[in-house]
């Protein structure tokens, strides 16, 4: 079995926005329910530890809050700062450690990480996965999705061998291509980002799936349950949202597992 633990759900600004009064940047701000940190989960499994997709600058904030002192083990889904700006904060705690860390991402994100940060290689291990990797009982496999006008992401499958359970996360992405849905049908849980329920911004100028979007594709591919994330100052989880029963927004430190 697989716990899988959401430590950010943020977008890549989080919540507060620094600059914003709105009613839940300023709910958020109190220490309420919609203060939400970049998107990032934690995945605990007892046949291969702890590991952790995405690496964003609330990576120490996120640890601490955890109560976690290190992880060993980083999936990166693409090379956008909220996703990678916690790797030279990681690669500290690596070298003060004396143990060097292990991040997972196709060798395009592993070029364009190791171009910004040169240096972080001394203290982390970059291992490509552009083909189905295994770790324990599941086989883990990377394909590349379109990000709207921030060019492309990564998603993640996880399929367990014994169980035949599936589940993904696709945290960035907009206007899937039919080959790119794919690996999301028939899942027992889908991980997705969805920055706004309803985003009025040209679509030409946007970059992730928003709710009413997602939910027009949930009966196309069928997942048993769904988990929004990387949200914006939209959404406010104070709000009873017109959603099946099988989809929900995810929050700090929400729990599920999968797998047997």
């Amino acid at each position: 079995m697989m716990t899988i633990t959401f430590r950010g759900t943020g977008d890549a600004m989080g919540v507060p926005r620094v600059y914003c009064d709105c009613e839940i940047c300023s709910e958020s701000r109190a220490g309420g329910v919609n203060r939400r940190y970049r998107s990032l989960v934690q995945l605990e499994a007892a046949d291969f530890g702890t590991m952790m997709i995405d690496c964003g600058p609330d990576w120490g904030k996120q640890m601490e809050a955890a109560g976690l002192r290190f992880v060993n083990r980083i999936l990166v889904t693409h090379a956008h700062f909220d996703h990678i700006g916690g790797l030279p904060e990681w690669a500290d705690a690596c070298r003060w450690l004396g143990v060097k860390g292990e991040a997972y991402a196709p060798a395009e994100v592993l070029t364009e990480i190791t171009q910004r940060f040169p240096w972080l290689g001394r203290n982390i291990t970059f291992i490509p996965i552009d083909q189905p990797s295994y770790f324990g009982s599941w086989d883990v496999s990377a394909w590349k999705v379109n990000h709207g006008k921030n060019g492309y992401a990564y998603a993640f499958r996880f399929d367990q061998r014994e169980s035949g359970v599936s589940w993904a996360y696709c945290s960035d992405s907009i206007g899937l291509t039919e080959e790119q849905q794919k690996p999301l049908y028939g899942l027992e849980l889908l991980v997705l980002g969805t920055s706004f329920y309803k985003e009025n911004f040209p679509y030409e100028t946007r970059s992730v799936y928003d709710v009413t979007e997602a939910l027009e594709r949930l009966p196309v591919w069928k997942p048993k349950r769904t988990l929004f994330t990387h949200l914006s100052h939209d959404i406010d989880l104070r709000k009873t949202y017109s959603i099946p029963a099988h989809a929900a927004f995810a929050s700090t430190g929400l729990e599920v597992s999968v797998g047997e």
